[in-house]
């Protein structure tokens, strides 16, 4: 008989996206999908995780802010508040596991230092881009920005499997428009 489970696509998705960006820590999928199959089980066993974010029953976007703390605890994802100084975001960026071979620092202009954390962002995304890699916000509609680095030829595809499983992720450095 198979599995139930296999036929949700909202949960196939999250373990791709789980796959795409931790390759190489398969627990992070179990905890994304624990959240999505036992959430109540998820709260309990990672209660104290949760605390610092305000939860402590289960919300509808469970899973994906399981995604976000999984990815961090392995060093996978780096999370700024709306206001943090561009030399934390740049320290931050390069303990990331994720981080590209070569560093993207050398390609900022002195000016680009000095901007607003979003602008910022979108400028480290934009230089990442430059040499194959890709800066991503996993949107947990807050005031923050929980950032992912990847490939950049895997950039749409995380898109893609955010949105069809109901969550939004965006390319930073992407619009020609931002600094």
């Amino acid at each position: 008989m198979p599995d139930p489970h296999d036929a949700d696509p909202v949960r196939a998705s999250l373990a791709e996206i789980a796959a795409l960006l931790a390759p190489a820590h398969p627990d992070v999928a179990e905890e994304v999908l624990r959240a999505h199959d036992s959430p109540h089980d998820y709260v309990s066993a990672f209660a104290d995780r949760l605390d610092e974010r305000g939860i402590d029953e289960p919300v509808d976007d469970l899973a994906w802010i399981a995604l976000v703390d999984a990815l961090a605890a392995h060093g996978l994802l780096a999370e700024f508040d709306w206001k943090e100084d561009p030399q934390e975001i740049r320290a931050q960026l390069r303990k990331l596991e994720s981080r590209p071979s070569v560093d993207p620092w050398v390609l900022f202009e002195a000016d680009e230092t000095t901007l607003p954390t979003d602008e910022f962002l979108h400028a480290c995304g934009r230089h990442y881009r430059e040499i194959g890699a890709a800066l991503a916000v996993l949107d947990i509609d807050s005031d923050c920005y929980p950032v992912v680095g990847l490939r950049a030829a895997r950039a749409d595809e995380l898109t893609a499997l955010a949105a069809r499983a109901g969550f939004s992720a965006y390319d930073l450095g992407t619009d020609p428009g931002r600094p």
